[in-house]
């Protein structure tokens, strides 16, 4: 296949540009990238809010702040909180997973209400994070032709 035959099949890569979610100068990777339908993000942390907050943030706080940059995202790329369809979670201390899953629960219950879905995800312990205060990374998965809040 030519390469201009590959040009026309292949969707373009659109960098997603969210205001509450810079991409940073000096980062050697990109927060959101959209091809096609499919948006790609990569692992979100509660950073900085955790280095600005006077006490540290519960995991069940930071994961609502990943939560919110993921959403952030996912609205500047064109779609909203049902596309997200796989959600991949690392927490440092396994024993957040109930708080990690409380704050997934309320951030997406509008899309799993009247018989819609959460998205699915993988939940793993990790030894660290990038920064000793964060608890919670989570990497997120979205297409804008899938909305989960009309799964049934």
């Amino acid at each position: 296949m030519s390469s201009n035959a590959q040009a026309a099949i292949a969707p373009k890569a659109e960098r997603i540009h969210a205001p509450t979610v810079p991409d940073l100068g000096t980062a050697t990777w990109t927060n959101g990238i959209r091809f096609g339908n499919e948006i790609l993000m990569s692992g979100m942390t509660a950073h900085p809010a955790t280095r600005n907050a006077a006490q540290p943030l519960t995991a069940y706080e930071q994961t609502l702040v990943v939560l919110g940059k993921i959403r952030a995202l996912v609205e500047a790329g064109g779609g909203h909180l049902g596309n997200i369809y796989k959600l991949v979670v690392y927490v440092t201390d396994i024993a957040d997973k109930d708080e990690v899953g409380r704050a997934r629960r309320e951030f997406f219950a509008d899309v799993a209400a009247n018989g819609g879905a959460y998205p699915c995800s993988t939940l793993v312990a990790v030894s660290g994070l990038v920064f000793p205060e964060l608890r919670v990374e989570i990497e997120a998965f979205a297409r804008l032709d899938i909305d989960l809040s009309e799964a049934g």
